[in-house]
């Protein structure tokens, strides 16, 4: 993210991803979120390092639920690796925060996430709506991995809005952050409790 998000009524939490051996750097040191098995939308889940960092940022939003913050008050989101977490986290452990949002990111497909939707959909309960914005340059994390996820995340039952930014590579634009500080505020707007 950048320091340019910021908010006159809102805080925002900036957690920093851990160094951890990553398989496709060769299981060399890596400041990444959980690991994979490879960078593919197509292989299994590395669902031991997904669920410790669950647990990890479920402390700090419950921290923030602590000191007074309702939870219909919290967004949760990322990019890249940290839009996939967030989506992990919101789907399968978090599912009344007030949104989420996941940017260049996506979900294996066949991701337990899609799941857990259809099961919290079935029970009755609403999932917060995401927003994603994905480039369609991408290189790294291909667009179509990012419309794909959007897609099967909608069909499990959540409420997405998918944005493709044109020409743009694994990377933030000005445009892109303007679209979330918008969604934001419309999610979390001043003097509503």
């Amino acid at each position: 993210m950048t320091p340019g998000l910021t908010f006159a009524h809102i805080r925002v939490i900036y957690p920093s991803a851990p160094a951890r051996p990553y398989t496709p750097m060769h299981g060399a040191l890596s400041t990444v979120w959980f690991d994979r098995y490879k960078i593919s939308h197509d292989c299994p889940e590395h669902l031991q390092s997904i669920d410790a960092m669950c647990n990890t940022l479920g402390s700090i939003i419950q921290d923030e639920v602590n000191a007074g913050i309702p939870k219909h008050r919290i967004i949760i989101g990322g990019f890249s690796m940290g839009g996939a977490l967030a989506l992990h986290l919101v789907c399968r452990y978090q599912p009344d925060v007030a949104g989420v949002f996941a940017l260049s990111s996506f979900l294996n497909k066949d991701s337990v996430a899609f799941k857990a939707v259809e099961e919290q959909v079935r029970a009755g309960q609403s999932l917060p709506e995401l927003l994603q914005c994905h480039g369609t340059s991408d290189e790294l994390v291909l667009h179509q991995w990012g419309e794909d996820t959007a897609m099967l995340l909608q069909k499990a039952g959540m409420t997405t809005g998918f944005h493709s930014l044109p020409g743009l590579y694994h990377q933030l634009s000005q445009p892109e952050l303007e679209l979330l500080k918008t969604w934001i505020l419309r999610k979390l707007p001043p003097n509503s409790s």
